[in-house]
């Protein structure tokens, strides 16, 4: 198949890149470069079947040429991390929102498969539902909350999705995240494991914000992008809405003292108060726990990588540890 991805150029898009190509697909990239990176797909320009082109999605008549020429679509274009969302709300909601608006818009035209990548961030901040499972109410904070405009924006989309879907028979799946870490991953924007791993490699010390109690799961991305590889064409996940993450859960206070130590680091452990690090009144969600019934039934997913193999692996990828 000729796939087209957008964002292409980000962690997750040009690991999805790699094992597309791999299945013999032609693989086409599209991103600004905002928050991607041309190193991130360095080292694909030689593979047979990738293209890319820098440049926005919001370039209708330029979208309207690469949908066309694309059997398929992986939507990953979108504004990431939380310090970028709380920093620039518009930015995010324009983005998201915006952007997925085109996709659809275009790929209605000749009923191109698509596969929207939206956020464990929607499921919102209620305690005591998890593991998150997909057909669960959402529940997010005041709208005076710029932190909740990531979530909104991304259930938009899901939104948009699941209407192209049922009026026009777009076949779209959207696949919800729950923190995919690996390498090429960038601290920049507030993704706490490549933010703490480098942090710890040049000895400096690591900040946790709130009391460090919360949880995540964190899943490998080479694990991620096989498993959303496997769903392009399972018409089964048309109209679906599907977790994809790990169920191996870990506090992140816990999570700073595993990568001291796989770090061989001397860095002391920093409390940083949410007001501090994000905004005044900033909320987080105390736990994030996928269900991964319906990944596992549509494509046999089981996330194996442990966390200690993903941190390593961070580690590694890490431009201070080479």
């Amino acid at each position: 198949m000729n796939v087209l991805i957008t964002g292409g150029a980000g962690f997750i898009g040009s690991h999805l890149s790699e094992v597309l190509l791999d299945r013999g697909h032609a693989v086409c990239v599209i991103d600004d470069l905002s928050t991607g990176s041309i190193r991130n797909i360095e080292h694909l320009k030689t593979r047979k079947g990738f293209s890319y082109t820098i440049a926005s999605i919001f370039d209708a008549s330029l979208m309207a040429e690469l949908v066309d020429a694309a059997d398929a679509v992986y939507h990953l274009a979108a504004a990431v991390g939380v310090q970028l969302i709380v920093e620039d709300p518009i930015r995010t909601i324009e983005t998201n929102v915006h952007g997925t608006e085109v996709v659809l818009r275009q790929a209605a035209k000749k009923q191109k498969r698509v596969i929207i990548t939206s956020t464990s961030e929607v499921y919102g901040k209620v305690p005591g539902r998890e593991p998150f499972r997909e057909d669960q109410d959402l529940v997010f904070g005041a709208t005076s909350k710029s932190r909740w405009s990531y979530a909104c924006s991304k259930a938009i989309d899901e939104f948009m999705a699941l209407a192209y879907w049922k009026q026009r028979k777009v076949p779209t799946t959207i696949v919800r995240l729950f923190n995919t870490v690996g390498p090429r991953q960038t601290g920049r924007y507030g993704m706490v494991i490549p933010r703490l791993a480098g942090q710890a490699v040049r000895g400096e010390p690591l900040t946790v914000y709130g009391d460090g109690t919360q949880t995540r799961c964190f899943a490998y991305v080479k694990e991620v992008v096989v498993a959303m590889a496997d769903l392009l064409d399972n018409a089964k996940s048309y109209g679906r809405v599907i977790n994809i993450g790990s169920s191996e859960e870990v506090s992140i206070l816990e999570l700073a003292r595993r990568i001291i130590k796989l770090a061989g680091s001397k860095s002391q452990i920093q409390m940083i108060p949410y007001e501090k690090a994000y905004e005044s009144g900033f909320e987080d969600m105390q736990r994030r726990v996928p269900d991964l019934t319906l990944i596992g039934e549509m494509t046999g997913y089981r996330h194996k990588a442990s966390l200690e193999e993903i941190l390593r692996a961070v580690i590694a990828s890490l431009p201070e540890t080479k």
